[in-house]
C-alpha cells in the first residue's frame, strides 16, 4: 500500500510560470549554468544552482552558497513571484513532446515507503553527488526538483485526471526546447480523497529518474527525525516531492555509448573479434537505429553496422538480459577492457535525445567506436526493481524532463 499525499505547493505566479520553470539542475555543467542565468532574474536555476551567484572560482559547496539559495527562494515568496497554496492539493502535470502527451500526478511520496521498498530503485547513488542536494534541501527547507516516479496504471486515477483536464489549466506554456507544460490543481476534497485511496491500492512505485534527489530527500528526513522534539511521522520532511506517471505513458529513449580506444585492436581485428559473439552486418554510411530488442548499432571507421545479440546470450534473468548488460558483459569488458564503466574514462554515455549524429561527431572528434542501443523498456525497469537488482550505469534516458520550480515542497514545521 503506497502513501501518496496532497500538499500545499509553492508555485510560480501564473504569468511567470514559463520564466521561472527550469530544467533540472544536473543537466547543466557549471559553465552552462552560469551562462543560463545571466541577466535572467526569474529562472529557478539560480536557486537550484546558487553557485551561479558567486564568482566562477568560488567554492560551490561553501555554506554561504546554500544560504544564498534559501534567501533567493524566500525573496521570491516575499515579492509574490512564487505563491503558496492555502490548502492541500494534488496537481495534474502534462508534458507534450513532438505531439506526444504524458500526464502525471504531482504529489508527495512517503520516505517510509522508500525505506520499506514500496518505492523501488534501479540504480545506486554516489555519496558525493548526494551531499550537495542534502545541503540544498536542508538549508532551504524545501524540495525544489520533483522525483520522476512510475506506477502500474489504475483506471480510478485516470478518471480523476481526465475530469480535471476538461477544465482550463493554471499553466500552459511552451518552453524554449519546444516542450509544452500544463498544470491543473485538484483541491476538491472528494477528488483528493479518491486519489489518495487509489494510490493506497498501488503495491509498488518505481523511481524512473532522480535517484540522487530522492536519496537526498530521504537523508534529510532521517536527520530531522533525530532532532525533532515531538516527532509524529506526519511532518512534511517525511515526504518528498514527486510526479507519478502511469506505466503506459512513459517514453524511455536510448542511452548510447562511445569508447575512446579499441584496446590495442585495429579496426579490422576488432570487427573480427566482435563477430565471434555477435552477428554483424555492414549497413552503410547512414546512422543505424536499432529496430528491436537484441539489435545494436555500431559506428566504426565511418561505417554503420547492425549487431544482433545471439539467443544464447539471454539467460531469463532481469538484469543479465538487458541489452546494455549484454554489451557490457560480452564486448565492453572482455574485448575493450572496460571493467567498470562508472569510473573508466575511456567510455562515455550519450543520451538518445542528442541523436545518432552525435555519436558520429564524437567518434570523429575523440573516440574510436560508438554503440547505438535499443531503449530499455519500462517493464524491464520494473522487473529489475522488483527483483531487488540494479541496472548497469546509464541504462535509461527519460524524456521529456520535469521542470524545477513549477512545484516546490516546503518541509519546515
Amino acid at each position: 500500500m503506497a502513501k501518496v499525499n496532497p500538499f500545499r505547493a509553492v508555485r510560480p505566479r501564473e504569468d511567470l510560470a514559463d520564466r521561472i520553470a527550469a530544467l533540472p539542475y544536473d543537466v547543466y555543467s557549471r559553465q552552462e549554468a552560469y551562462e543560463k542565468v545571466q541577466d535572467d532574474p526569474y529562472t529557478f536555476l539560480r536557486i537550484d544552482r546558487p553557485e551561479t551567484q558567486f564568482p566562477q572560482d568560488y567554492d560551490m559547496y561553501a555554506p554561504e552558497v546554500y544560504e544564498k539559495a534559501r534567501d533567493m527562494l524566500n525573496d521570491m515568496l516575499r515579492d509574490g513571484l512564487l505563491i503558496e497554496e492555502d490548502r492541500e492539493a494534488y496537481y495534474v502535470y502534462e508534458l507534450v513532446m513532438n505531439g506526444r502527451s504524458q500526464v502525471g500526478i504531482g504529489a508527495c511520496a512517503s520516505v517510509e515507503d522508500y525505506e520499506n521498498q514500496v518505492i523501488k530503485k534501479h540504480e545506486n547513488t554516489r555519496a558525493d553527488k548526494e551531499a550537495d542536494r542534502i545541503r540544498h534541501v536542508d538549508v532551504c527547507s524545501a524540495q525544489t526538483g520533483p522525483i520522476f516516479l512510475a506506477y502500474r496504471r489504475r483506471e480510478g486515477i485516470e478518471r480523476q485526471v481526465r475530469k480535471v483536464m476538461s477544465s482550463c489549466p493554471v499553466y500552459d506554456f511552451t518552453a524554449e526546447d519546444g516542450i509544452i507544460h500544463r498544470l491543473w490543481v485538484i483541491d476538491d476534497i472528494g477528488d483528493v480523497e479518491q486519489i489518495r485511496r487509489e494510490f493506497e491500492q498501488v503495491e509498488s512505485i518505481y523511481i524512473a529518474d532522480g535517484h540522487h534527489r530522492c536519496a537526498s530527500a530521504v537523508r534529510v528526513s532521517q536527520m530531522r527525525r533525530q532532532s525533532h522534539p515531538k516527532y509524529t511521522g506526519e511532518e512534511q520532511f517525511n515526504y518528498f516531492l514527486s510526479v507519478l506517471f502511469p506505466d503506459d505513458q512513459l517514453m524511455i529513449m536510448d542511452y548510447n555509448r562511445v569508447v575512446k580506444s579499441l584496446n590495442g585492436y585495429t579496426a579490422e581485428a576488432f570487427l573480427d573479434r566482435v563477430g565471434q559473439d555477435f552477428d554483424v552486418e555492414a549497413v552503410g554510411e547512414e546512422p543505424y537505429k536499432p529496430k528491436c530488442k537484441g539489435e545494436i548499432g555500431m559506428y566504426l571507421d565511418d561505417t554503420w553496422y547492425r549487431m544482433k545479440i545471439r539467443g544464447q546470450r539471454y539467460f531469463g534473468e532481469a538484469v543479465a538480459d538487458l541489452d546494455v548488460a549484454v554489451l557490457q558483459r560480452d564486448l565492453l569488458e572482455p574485448v575493450l577492457g572496460i571493467l567498470d564503466p562508472k569510473v573508466d574514462d575511456r567510455i562515455d554515455f550519450v543520451g538518445g535525445i542528442r541523436g545518432l549524429e552525435e555519436l558520429e561527431r564524437r567518434v570523429h572528434k575523440d573516440s574510436k567506436v560508438a554503440f547505438a542501443m535499443y531503449p530499455t523498456d519500462i517493464h524491464e525497469l520494473f522487473a529489475v526493481s522488483d527483483a531487488g537488482k540494479l541496472m548497469p550505469p546509464k541504462s535509461t534516458w527519460f524524456e521529456p524532463k520535469l521542470r524545477s520550480g513549477l512545484l516546490i515542497h516546503r518541509i519546515e514545521e
